[in-house]
C-alpha cells in the first residue's frame, strides 16, 4: 500500500487548495514526494505537511514565494531568522502606510477639521544648479527622487562645490496624466559641475509660481496638489508648464518624517501681486 498522500488528501491536510499546491509544483516551492509517470497523479509524504503549514502561514503574512523559497532553503537558523525579520519589517512599514492612509482618508471625509491652507505667490530666478533628469514611472518617483537627491549632494560634496538653496524637481505633465514622464532632480551650486554619472550642469529657468508647503511624508501630498491646483484655477491663474517641487526639510536633514517640508509651486501668470495670496 503506498504511504503517501493524494493531492486532494494532502489539500485536506494542510488546507491547501488542489490548486495551490499545482502551483507550489509548478515553482519549485512544495514538489511531491512522487508523481505517477502514468497517470500524472502527485503524492506527498506525510513529513511535508509540516512544511506546507509552514508555507501557508507565510503566505498569510503576505510574504512572496521567492522569499519562502529562501527561507525554506537557509543554511542555518540565523540566515532564516533574518529573513523573516526583514519580511517582518516590511509588513510594519506598510501597516504604517495603510494608518496613515486611514487618517487622510478620514481627514478628506472630515473637510471641515482640515485647516485652511496657505498658498503665496513668489518669482523664482534661474538657478545653475547640477542635476538628473530622466522619463520615469509615476510609482517610482519617490524612491527615484530621493535617491537623485541623495546621489546630487554627494557629487557636490565630492567636487567641493558647495550648493546654494534647496534642492528641488521638476515634474512633466505627462508624469501626472500618463503616469510616465520627465522628472528632473536639481540642486542649486556655486561654480559648475562635471557630469559625473548621471549628474550633469542645469540652467534652471526662471518661473511665476503659485505655491504652498506640504508638511510630513509624501504618502498623502496629493491634498496639497489638489487645494494648489483648485486655487490656480479658481483665478484664472493657470499657464502650462511643469510643476515644481522645493525640499526645505527632507531626508538629508532629518530621518524623522513628521517634519520634512515639501513646497510646491504651480506655474501661474505674472499678476503683480506677489507675497500672501490665499489662507
Amino acid at each position: 500500500m503506498r504511504s503517501a498522500l493524494a493531492i486532494g488528501d494532502f489539500a485536506r491536510a494542510t488546507h491547501l487548495s488542489i490548486k495551490t499546491l499545482r502551483h507550489y509544483h509548478q515553482v519549485g516551492l512544495l514538489e511531491p514526494a512522487e508523481v505517477d509517470p502514468q497517470t500524472g497523479y502527485r503524492f506527498y509524504a506525510p513529513g511535508q505537511i509540516p512544511t506546507a503549514q509552514v508555507i501557508r502561514r507565510f503566505r498569510n503574512l503576505d510574504m512572496p514565494l521567492d522569499v519562502i523559497s529562501a527561507v525554506l532553503a537557509a543554511p542555518d537558523l540565523a540566515a532564516r531568522n533574518d529573513l523573516i525579520a526583514a519580511h517582518l519589517d516590511r509588513l510594519e512599514e506598510g501597516l504604517a502606510r495603510t494608518q496613515s492612509a486611514v487618517s487622510s482618508l478620514r481627514d478628506l471625509l472630515r473637510p471641515e477639521t482640515s485647516a485652511p491652507i496657505d498658498i503665496q505667490h513668489r518669482t523664482v530666478a534661474e538657478t545653475p544648479a547640477a542635476a538628473i533628469s530622466e522619463v520615469v514611472d509615476v510609482r517610482d518617483a519617490l524612491d527615484w527622487y530621493q535617491g537623485a537627491l541623495g546621489e546630487l549632494y554627494a557629487t557636490l560634496a565630492a567636487q567641493g562645490l558647495p550648493s546654494t538653496g534647496w534642492g528641488g524637481g521638476i515634474f512633466a505633465t505627462e508624469l501626472f496624466s500618463q503616469e510616465r514622464g520627465q522628472a528632473t532632480i536639481f540642486l542649486p551650486c556655486r561654480g559648475t559641475v562635471r557630469p559625473m554619472g548621471r549628474v550633469a550642469p542645469l540652467v534652471v529657468p526662471g518661473a511665476e509660481l503659485a505655491t504652498t508647503v506640504h508638511v510630513g511624508p509624501h504618502t498623502d501630498i496629493d491634498r496639497a496638489y489638489g487645494a494648489l491646483g483648485g486655487y490656480v484655477t479658481r483665478h484664472a491663474l493657470a499657464v502650462d508648464g511643469p510643476i515644481r517641487e522645493y525640499y526645505l526639510v527632507a531626508r538629508e536633514d532629518t530621518a524623522d518624517e513628521s517634519r520634512w517640508r515639501t513646497e510646491i509651486g504651480w506655474p501661474i501668470f505674472q499678476t503683480g501681486r506677489l507675497g500672501a495670496a490665499e489662507g
